[in-house]
């Protein structure tokens, strides 16, 4: 096998949904969009579905096709970006809830689709989507009226617990929200660590369900090894990869695996990313080019067959601090060359 290997561990997913679950008592969906961060939608959300979840968000109308025919008309999938424009019979179709973000999608979703569900979003300080306060004014009786399923808004800072502006994000939706009679949501896995001020009607975990921070207490989700290609030997003095970035200081041993940026491998990882051969680390050394890394394998007292970039040793957080993201960033742009291993089907 010349590809690198992506496992995937659904029982972990569905364990890191059941341990967020039981940090509130409100109901708890699950956020599966982006292909469920990259992992497989279709795969995630059947795993997710048998084991209770009923309600799954997605961000784009055209990610709940496929879950929709492999779930059937039971869940209720909520869709982020609303009802833009060229969604209508999608939404019909499929049978979606749109959070509508604006004025202008409420008038449309009521025009093209009335008595069809909705729910709305608010802008509690983010400025990114939602109505803002002073909207949301203006239009609440209309849209209340209308019997919407949820109102929700959104954290901007929820990984970082002690940040003013979760306190002051939460004291917007309570101002805007309090007493309207709907289900209410604010919270995803940020938010549900911040205690249950934040939870109400809904929580909305995506990244704590696939392993990641800020759900520190997650089970491991993927791990990810490459192939080695070749070993050669490089003299002190000789350099590696393109632009001759990396110059062996000794004589070196130079393991070429299969695996680059088109894999998802970001090329910031260049020169600082390490693998591990069992509990040794070794370091990726040059460029990470489209298809190929080199990684300095000179400690190892045998030739490698693959090296593990994360694993038991080095989870998908710390690669992505070597790389000064964030795992979301890794985890979605993992791509479609990977052979995949998927347990807990």
């Amino acid at each position: 096998m010349s590809t690198g290997r992506l496992t995937i561990d659904l029982d972990a997913i569905v364990a890191n949904w059941r341990a967020l679950d039981a940090m509130t008592n409100c109901r708890t969906a699950a956020v599966i969009k982006a292909d469920a961060y990259g992992l497989g939608s279709v795969q995630v959300a059947k795993a997710l579905f048998k084991a209770g979840v009923r309600q799954f968000f997605v961000a784009v109308a055209e990610e709940a096709a496929p879950i929709r025919e492999e779930l059937g008309p039971r869940p209720e999938i909520n869709v982020f970006s609303g009802h833009m424009k060229g969604d209508t019979e999608a939404i019909r179709a499929l049978n979606l809830t749109p959070m509508l973000n604006s004025v202008d999608q409420l008038t449309h979703h009521f025009e093209t689709l009335p008595g069809h569900p909705f729910g709305i979003q608010l802008d509690t300080g983010m400025n990114r989507l939602g109505m803002e306060m002073q909207e949301w004014a203006a239009i609440a009786g209309i849209a209340l009226d209308q019997n919407p399923t949820l109102v929700m808004s959104h954290l901007a800072c929820a990984d970082e617990p002690d940040h003013p502006m979760n306190p002051h994000q939460l004291e917007n939706f309570r101002m805007m929200t309090d007493g309207i009679g709907v289900p209410r949501s604010l919270s995803s896995t940020g938010g549900i660590l911040l205690g249950p001020d934040y939870h109400f009607d809904l929580t909305r975990p995506g990244i704590g369900l696939y392993g990641c921070e800020p759900f520190t207490d997650a089970t491991p989700v993927v791990a990810l090894e490459f192939p080695v290609i070749q070993v050669r030997d490089v003299a002190a003095g000789e350099v590696v990869g393109y632009g001759n970035t990396w110059q062996a200081e000794r004589a070196s041993r130079i393991a070429t695996i299969s695996g680059g940026y088109a894999d998802g491998i970001i090329r910031h990882l260049s020169d600082r990313a390490v693998f591990f051969h069992g509990d040794i680390p070794c370091k990726l050394v040059g460029r990470v080019s489209m298809d190929l890394m080199t990684v300095d394998v000179t400690d190892l007292d045998e030739v490698p067959k693959a090296l593990s970039l994360i694993g038991p040793q080095q989870s998908l957080d710390d690669v992505a601090r070597q790389a000064g993201t964030i795992a979301y960033e890794l985890l979605t742009q993992l791509g479609a060359r990977y052979s995949r291993r998927v347990y807990g089907k």
